[in-house]
């Protein structure tokens, strides 16, 4: 019986110490920001094919992923890849689903950039309109500018050169 009593009351220590944790916030998220700003803008240069205004936006050694991807690309190869899109489809649109939020963490000073969209665009071949919905991950370097993106969504829809 005093075993049971001692496993008893130590599970009641451990278990009430486990709820205790206090809490901390490890940064703050903001629902306008120029880093946000700065995601729209090179939105806005992919759907008119501002291959200029990248310069301006991304690091010269940023990194690019999206899903189906084995692994991240820079972003001049990036920039050549999105150029395709307009290869095989007319009237491209990428939409803002919701609104987008900056995350500032306090741990490793991470400056990230989340942002939910729709591609939408119409077939050359088919004249089929296909949409695309995925999240958007942007990370900010140093000096302000994009230093890796990485998006997740199912982009297998979409007709890509062989």
């Amino acid at each position: 019986m005093k075993k049971l009593i001692v496993i008893f009351s130590l599970f009641l220590l451990l278990g009430a110490n486990a709820f205790s944790q206090e809490m901390k916030e490890n940064g703050i998220i903001y629902i306008t920001h120029p880093y946000i700003d700065m995601v729209n803008n090179s939105m806005n240069a992919y759907v008119k094919q501002d291959n200029a205004a990248f310069g301006k936006i991304y690091s010269d050694t940023a990194k690019f992923w999206a899903s189906g991807m084995d692994k991240p690309i820079g972003i001049a190869d990036a920039i050549k890849m999105w150029s395709t899109d307009f290869k095989f489809y007319d009237s491209i649109k990428v939409l803002t689903v919701g609104y987008p939020d900056y995350l500032h963490y306090k741990d490793h000073d991470s400056k990230i950039v989340q942002s939910w969209w729709t591609w939408v665009g119409k077939s050359k071949r088919t004249g089929a309109t296909v949409k695309v919905d995925f999240v958007q991950f942007d990370g900010f370097n140093s000096a302000g500018k994009i230093d890796f993106e990485g998006m997740y969504g199912d982009f297998s829809k979409m007709e890509k050169e062989k």
